[in-house]
């Protein structure tokens, strides 16, 4: 499908046309079909409220779309940040085929993030109180705070690539902006992705100790750094097939590596912690709570370091392996943090929790819903590098209006 926009001034006259490309494929419907039934339920959800389309009670008021669409997205779509660390400050100039996509794919999956909170929130029409209601004592304040802040200065940074290709009168600001937009879109992610831990900090006596740590920010912090190799891995991975582009494996293997450095610095204070804490009896009791803790460090951090210091990552095959583990062990942390890690306290009160079947097609819905924006926006604007801006003739002015015309 193709569509054309042709941009003309008052008089009529014709200034330049943009075409804007989306294939139309069977897992792109798939993503579409899934997308619309989740929009479906989002309409219930906000008409009937949570209780019509969710199996939370009073005992469990956090269930699946705040551990999958808000804890967990916030770390997966920390690729973002930790890259344009990399990139632009620590000056790994190697890296910079993938910055655009990694940044996209965080500014896709904060604005999932921002949906998820929508929708969680009990009354949402009153999603706008925390932006005139000074909450400063509140950890919850803050981080909703930091990542409103942290997706508009994305949604500004993607505007430079934006520009590159429609309003090109732009483009020179918005790239003059770009030094001060990266030094606050690092900043920003160092306080919410943190404070999502001290979230949980606080709940003492309520978090199984495996998962319950005065290292908690940190371990939330280091974390999200480090699934950024992860997921712009199988990223890379996946648009090499949809997209036919694929990143030179030695930029993902170098990814690997300072992923893997990340998570050997991680994986020393979870030891550390441990000690201190004095529970390598509940580690090693082989109970649920001990299996899953195990899990994640074993497949989700070990084996990935493993990988990425070995000449398997030198293979494609071996850092796919690297980006799932990664990527694994990450969503299992933060479903047991929520999950098995309150499991035993919550549920000593009578109240049991597995997602109902609206819950689990919203997350899906949303998780679709960005992957065809991705595609979208991939396949018109210059972010994998293998698509060049199509020429303009002459930038277009403020008198300009614009026409569409569809083949």
């Amino acid at each position: 499908m193709e569509l054309v926009t042709t941009f003309v001034n008052r008089a009529g006259a014709k200034l330049n046309s943009v075409r804007w490309r989306f294939r139309i494929t069977p897992m792109r419907l798939v993503f579409m079909s899934i997308a619309a039934v989740a929009i479906a339920v989002i309409l219930v959800r906000f008409v009937l409220g949570l209780g019509a389309t969710t199996n939370l009670n009073d005992q469990w008021p956090w269930g699946l779309w705040i551990s999958f669409d808000v804890l967990l997205g916030v770390a997966l779509a920390g690729g973002g940040y930790g890259t344009a660390l990399i990139i632009y400050v620590l000056r790994r100039d190697k890296f910079y085929p993938i910055a655009r996509s990694a940044m996209l794919t965080s500014l896709l999956g904060y604005i999932v993030v921002v949906l998820g909170l929508l929708i969680e929130v009990g009354q949402w029409f009153n999603f706008w109180r925390p932006y005139v209601s000074w909450g400063h004592a509140s950890v919850l304040f803050e981080v909703f705070w930091c990542i409103s802040c942290y997706t508009l200065i994305q949604v500004l940074e993607f505007f430079e690539v934006a520009t590159e290709k429609v309003f090109k009168g732009l483009h020179k600001y918005l790239k003059k902006a770009m030094p001060v937009l990266l030094v606050i879109g690092i900043t920003l992610p160092t306080l919410h992705q943190s404070s999502l831990g001290q979230l949980f900090y606080l709940m003492v006596g309520k978090v199984n100790p495996l998962w319950w740590s005065a290292f908690l920010p940190p371990f939330f912090l280091l974390s999200s750094f480090f699934v950024g190799a992860g997921m712009i891995i199988i990223e890379s991975s996946l648009a090499g097939k949809a997209l036919d582009h694929k990143v030179d494996i030695s930029v993902l293997r170098g990814l690997a590596k300072i992923s893997g450095g990340a998570m050997i610095l991680y994986l020393i204070l979870k030891i550390v912690d441990v000690a201190l804490q004095g529970t390598f009896a509940n580690v090693f009791a082989f109970d649920l709570p001990s299996v899953m803790f195990l899990s994640e460090l074993v497949f989700g951090v070990i084996i990935p370091i493993i990988i990425a210091f070995s000449s398997l990552s030198s293979t494609r095959k071996g850092l796919i392996w690297f980006g799932i583990l990664n990527v694994g062990g990450v969503i299992l942390n933060r479903f047991d943090v929520v999950f098995t890690g309150m499991g035993n306290y919550l549920n000593q009160y009578g109240g049991h929790y597995f997602p109902a079947w609206t819950e689990i097609i919203v997350s899906l819905g949303l998780v679709s819903i960005a992957c065809l924006a991705y595609l979208f926006i991939a396949e018109n604007f210059n972010i994998m590098g293998h698509q060049e801006s199509e020429p303009v003739e002459e930038v277009m002015t403020e008198d300009c209006d614009y026409a569409s015309t569809a083949k």
